[in-house]
């Protein structure tokens, strides 16, 4: 397997920019869901919410984060624009998180899925932001 540029595949960082109403209850949002935040890529107005090694959501206030985008920004709490989703370790790891989101302002989004080694549960930030949560089993 080869990646778009020539040779073998580079192993990427992924950023996931957010808008958000209110910077502060997002942090401790996914704070409570367990994820850090990167100092040195946050300020007054964004939080780098570490998620992996690999993967950091940067949560901007609407208007910093409507410096980066052409046109209007989206409102999550009325429309559904993308889906985010992680996989999870195990299905403990899905419940668990599922719970801490809901317990700390988000709301449930869809019914959980439990069918043909998939197990996954979902919810919205407080912004509406979508998040699913998946255990594969591969047995």
């Amino acid at each position: 397997m080869t990646s778009v540029a020539e040779g073998p595949p580079t192993d990427r960082l992924i950023f996931i920019n957010l808008p958000v109403a209110d910077l502060a209850r997002s942090r401790a949002f996914y704070a409570g869901l367990g994820f850090g935040v990167d100092p040195r890529f946050s300020d007054d107005r964004s939080a780098c919410v570490v998620v992996s090694p690999r993967i950091c959501v940067m949560l901007l206030v609407r208007d910093r984060f409507a410096e980066f985008v052409v046109g209007e920004v989206a409102d999550p709490g009325r429309t559904t624009q993308v889906l985010n989703c992680l996989s999870a370790t195990c299905r403990d790891e899905v419940d668990r998180i599922a719970v801490r989101a809901v317990t700390g302002g988000g709301r449930p989004w869809r019914d959980k899925v439990d069918q043909d080694g998939v197990y996954g549960r979902s919810f919205a930030d407080p912004d509406g932001h979508v998040w699913e949560l998946l255990h594969l089993s591969c047995d």
